[in-house]
């Protein structure tokens, strides 16, 4: 076991006088050559405008998390007696986004005249003023052989609600 610890500090002893030679010469000369060299020219750093800081005195101005007194005026005119009865039970069409549904005809049964709704699931659907469609409680208030006429109650972002008037239109074969 001697014999092997000995002959092998022999070998790597041997090993390291290996190394030891000047083996690194292409270095030194990549680095003397790189010193000869001129320096390359570098950019200028561009130069900002100072950072001028913003105080926000509170005494002097409305606290950021309060409405402006602008919309204040136009909560109040807009305040009625308008919201959605939440109570009366949906009807299919209120399922389905009111951009997604379709207008693709009209037809008269009985003296009235019915409108006829493609929803996004491909089912056409009869309806007529009274009934309602679309997400935002759109209420049909009239009709004719080219448009439906919708009201749909949606929240005014303070708390209360706001009518829209919107139309689906009939749309032609593509």
């Amino acid at each position: 076991m001697k014999k092997i610890n000995i002959v092998f500090l022999c070998l790597l002893g041997v090993f390291l006088l290996g190394c030891q030679k000047n083996s690194h010469q292409d270095i030194v000369d990549f680095i003397e050559e790189s010193k000869r060299k001129q320096p390359g020219n570098i950019k200028a750093l561009p130069v900002y405008a100072p950072y001028k800081p913003y105080v926000y005195n509170s005494t002097q101005l409305r606290s950021p998390f309060e409405p402006p007194a602008l919309v204040k005026k136009k909560v109040l005119a807009a305040s009625s007696n308008v919201k959605p009865d939440l109570d009366r039970r949906k009807q299919r069409l209120e399922s389905f986004d009111f951009a997604a549904l379709k207008m693709v005809g009209t037809l008269k049964k009985g003296g009235v005249l019915w409108a006829l709704i493609r929803d996004p699931e491909g089912s056409i659907e009869r309806v007529k003023p009274g009934y309602y469609l679309g997400r935002n409680h759109g209420l049909i208030t009239g009709m004719n052989d080219r448009n439906i006429d919708v009201v749909e109650i949606v929240p005014n972002g303070l708390d209360g609600w706001l009518e829209r008037p919107n139309v689906i239109t009939l749309k032609e074969r593509e």
